[in-house]
């Protein structure tokens, strides 16, 4: 039976961030984002989410900040299996850095037209090295929209999940820059992989998510 499988792209990401990963056998959807009601919860927008999922039991595969939001989804809902690629499974796994900002309301200092940038630094940040990922990365985080972005980096620095997951993997790069690995406790590390390993390192990424689609 072919596996339905339900992904979700990372902040300031869309499913191009996918485009060398192997979903072939499976029939995958891409979670669409949709913009935040004002004041919205991240429990509220996930289940707005929710009339995405067409499946009994799914299958969830994460990036980054839709690491988050898959585990809100089984938060709300039974799954096969969740899994996440450079994020974190609770607020534990936040850099302490990106909390205290968050108390200290930093990020709202930050203007949109920032976030949005394309530059030497973000390109350092998410681990993108080649012309081709910083171009892609560029078009992404230009096509993004601003609401969201702001909405949602202030979910990242306020997450107060602190709820175990069942049936959860946990892939992480050992050179991620944005949520570094000393912060994390995952299932296996992808070597020299970044933020958007999904690009860099898909020909690991794809052995270790094969397996795990596989069982």
């Amino acid at each position: 039976m072919t596996k339905e499988i339900y992904i979700f792209s990372g902040l300031g990401a869309d499913e191009r961030v996918f485009q060398r990963l192997d979903f072939s056998g499976c029939l995958p959807t891409f979670i669409k984002w949709i913009r935040p009601q004002d004041n919205e919860t991240i429990e509220h927008y996930t289940m707005r989410l929710l009339e995405q999922i067409k499946t009994t039991r799914p299958i969830l595969i994460g990036l980054s900040f839709g690491g988050l939001i898959a585990i809100e989804v089984a938060k709300q809902m039974d799954t096969e299996k969740v899994i996440l690629i450079a994020s974190a499974k609770t607020k534990k796994e936040i850099p302490f850095y990106y909390r205290i900002a968050g108390k200290l309301r930093l990020h709202k200092l930050l203007p949109a037209k920032l976030l949005k940038s394309s530059n030497f630094l973000t390109n350092w940040f998410f681990g993108t090295s080649s012309t081709s990922e910083q171009q892609l990365l560029k078009q992404i985080l230009n096509d993004t929209d601003a609401i969201f972005l702001k909405w949602a980096i202030d979910k990242v620095v306020h997450w107060t999940n602190l709820t175990p997951i069942k049936n959860i993997f946990h892939i992480h790069g050992t050179s991620d820059r944005i949520l570094p690995l000393k912060f994390v406790n995952c299932n296996t590390t992808i070597s020299n992989g970044g933020h958007l390993m999904t690009l860099s390192k898909a020909e690991a990424l794809n052995k270790i998510i094969r397996q795990q689609l596989d069982r």
